[in-house]
């Protein structure tokens, strides 16, 4: 049985994650509908403006997206302590900003400036907006219903725009989260919509490389927005963008499983060996699921959240036995 997902992420404690969200049926709502010859190309824009906008709403730093055609996938992470301790005049002037008042379709400075009041002088409101900032659940939620709204009126039709919640993993290591960084940005490579990283609209990773020319060497990999900026992760945004090239050229049809000798030595750092990232990548969804780390990190979530098992420990096992015997 799935753990809850208020298991899986805990509201009291700074984490890594990786949400996917899929349109319903997985249409091609964000892309070229085939039957209709529509594009709804222009709607991966609204869904990339608003993921920077909320992540510098709330307590998140994002580090990783990309819109395709029909879902969505972010790499945040999450810090309940920042939203705790914000002021309360900044608690109440973020949920405004997210939840501003209207007059006529239109955001209304008087009505913002007496709702931003109300909820200061209303000390339960203002708990429950400071605990909503620093929620990854609000933040999927607050992304997801103000797309489906504005699709739908698009279309003049109503109904369900996405699948339903999100889908969502703990990155409990570094090594996981750079790998499923990685792989969050090589999906419009591995789609076969992008040539290569520059060519990749509406990723995290176009975005990095245009707003870093040239790149400085030593520059820390940061979020890409957010209220959280600070570097966490051990490895230098020149350091990540080779990383992340290395692997999209290793893992392309013709060059599966032909691992080059001249592996970036950041993965030295994260503790992993060139096949072991690999496999990581490749698996980020297959053989993962609700959260993707090394064996022991693994073995930790599940008694964590009471359970005796979490998929993805048998590969990571398996994988470094077979590792270990090669090179005995």
């Amino acid at each position: 049985m799935a753990a809850p997902r208020h298991q899986l992420v805990d509201p009291a404690t700074s984490g890594y994650y990786h949400c996917v969200t899929r349109c319903v049926r997985r249409a091609f709502l964000c892309g070229a509908d085939p039957l209709s010859g529509r594009s709804f190309d222009h709607r991966k824009t609204w869904i990339e403006s608003r993921l920077i906008e909320l992540a510098e709403i709330f307590a998140v730093g994002l580090y990783a997206c990309a819109v395709m055609s029909n879902h969505v996938h972010a790499v945040a992470h999450v810090d309940p302590a920042t939203a705790a301790g914000w002021p309360d005049a900044e608690v109440a002037e973020r949920w405004v900003r997210l939840f501003p008042a209207r007059a006529n379709g239109e955001p209304d400075a008087e009505g913002c400036l007496r709702r931003r009041d109300a909820i200061l002088g209303n000390p339960d409101r203002l708990a429950q907006c400071r605990l909503r900032l620093g929620s990854l659940s609000w933040f999927m939620r607050c992304l997801a219903e103000p797309i489906a709204r504005r699709a739908n009126r698009e279309d003049g039709c109503t109904g369900r725009f996405w699948e339903g919640r999100f889908k969502c993993q703990a990155l409990l290591d570094d090594a996981a989260v750079l790998s499923c960084m990685s792989y969050v940005d090589l999906n419009p490579v591995r789609a076969g919509i992008a040539p290569d990283l520059p060519s990749s609209a509406h990723t995290s990773v176009k975005r990095r490389i245009e707003t870093t020319r040239p790149p400085v060497r030593g520059e820390p990999l940061r979020a890409i927005a957010g209220s959280i900026i600070e570097p966490t992760l051990p490895v230098a945004l020149v350091e990540y963008l080779a990383l992340v090239d290395w692997t999209g050229r290793t893992t392309r049809p013709d060059k599966r499983g032909a691992i080059r000798s001249d592996a970036p030595p950041v993965l030295a750092r994260i503790g992993l060996r060139p096949r072991q990232w690999q496999v990581q990548v490749l698996g980020t969804e297959s053989r993962y699921w609700r959260a993707i780390g090394a064996a022991d990190r693994l073995l930790e979530k599940a008694e964590a959240i009471g359970q005796r098992w979490l998929k993805g420990v048998g590969t990571t096992r398996a994988l470094q036995a077979r590792l270990d015997a090669s090179a005995a």
